[in-house]
Formats: structure tokens, sequence, C-alpha cells
């Protein structure tokens, strides 16, 4: 005799039958045997998150580093059958993993390198391990990267003096830009007395009296007078 089981999306049914392997079932509506036994397997892309780990650079100095696995299921009956627990397995090649990849670099390469760590690798390492146990391995992300609390001071003081000596240019170059304008207007003063005292006389205060004298050789002469 018969019954119908109804496999869900994204999921496979391993079919056993007398403690034997006998099909991988489809979504959808199937007859199966009565005395048939069935195990769901999940198809669908999951999240490993892998727990802060300290690694040793190059230069003796420990960091810690946060990475996440993303992964799905490639081979159902593999993950059921071959390894009791197959996330374990790529848990554990990633770590290796992260500690060959970053342990090979100094603090300074870690911090200058930031997001072009060597991810490629990462993966290819996390997926070796994880095909012969039905995962397979999508991407390796590395999220944080951990400096020690005195490399960090280091940074953030060497940040810090750079912008101090960036403000401090743009300062230098903005004055010398002003001395530049203010040295091209006394020369055209200079050159034109007329405009020296019109200048003069737009710069006057509200309230200042102005004394026009006349000289026979020279144009009028203007000069501010405190207003008595």
């Amino acid at each position: 005799m018969l019954r119908h089981l109804l496999v869900h999306p994204s999921t496979t049914a391993l079919e056993y039958r007398r403690g034997e392997f006998a099909r991988a079932l489809e979504p959808g509506r199937h007859p199966v045997p009565l005395r048939a036994t069935h195990v769901a397997v999940d198809l669908r892309e999951q999240l490993l998150a892998v727990a802060p780990q300290e690694i040793l650079t190059a230069d003796g100095l420990s960091v810690r580093v946060t990475s996440a696995v993303r992964l799905a299921v490639g081979d159902a009956r593999a993950f059921h059958e071959v390894a009791f627990d197959p996330h374990a397995l790529v848990y554990l090649a990633t770590q290796v993993a992260l500690r060959e990849a970053l342990g090979g670099l100094t603090v300074e390469e870690l911090t200058r390198r930031g997001a072009s760590l060597p991810v490629t690798e990462l993966t290819a390492a996390a997926d070796a391990a994880a095909r012969p146990v039905g995962l397979v391995v999508r991407e390796v992300v590395v999220k944080d990267v951990i400096l020690p609390p005195e490399v960090r001071a280091a940074a953030v003081e060497l940040a810090t003096a750079k912008a101090r000596g960036m403000a401090r240019l743009e300062a230098a170059r903005a004055e010398n830009a002003s001395l530049r304008s203010l040295a091209n207007a006394a020369k055209v003063l200079e050159a034109h007395p007329a405009l020296a005292r019109l200048r003069m006389v737009q710069e006057a205060r509200p309230g200042t009296t102005l004394v026009v004298r006349l000289d026979d050789e020279r144009a009028p002469v203007v000069t501010p007078a405190e207003a008595g």
C-alpha cells in the first residue's frame, strides 16, 4: 500500500527502505511506501557565524577576527550520511584558513589592506572542506579585524597628526593668498593716488567729517577728520 508525502519548497526528502537509501524526492506530492522513512533536508542558504578568534600576526601582535560563512546544502544525501555535524567541520576549516591567511600578514598590512583581505582563498579553503560533507560555501566574509588597544591608539594619533598638519597647511596657503592680494592692491593704490583717496572715503566711518584741501599743483586731497 502507498501513502502520499508532501515535500515543501527548498527541501529535499531522502527516502530509505529497510535502512537503505532509495531515492531523493524533489518538492511536490509523492506516493511513497508505508514502511519507508524520510529525512527532510533544507536546501536554503544559511549563515554560519564564526566566533571571534585570536590570530597572531607575522610581526607577533595578536588581533581578534570575526567572520561569517554563507553556505547551502549541495548534496542532500552526503549532508545527511557522511558527517554527524557538517557545519562543525566547515566551522573548523574556516578558523584554520583564517589563521593561515591572516597570520602571514603584519598589523600594518592588515590595517592598510582593509577590505582587500584574501577572502577568495578563505572561501576556497572552506569550500574544499564543505564539499565532501554535502555543503557548498558561497562566501567567507571577514567582518572585523580588531587591533590591540595600543595599535589603535597609535593609529588615531597618526590620523590626528595628519589632520592637524593638513589644517595648518591650508591655513598657510590661505594666508599667503591673502598677502599676495594685499600686495597687489598696494601696488595699484601706489600707482593711482586718486584710487587711494577714494578708498579712504569708502572706508570712512559714519559720522566722520571729510576735509577737502585744494592744491594748485595737485588734485584735491581728501582727508578724514574726526567730528568735533
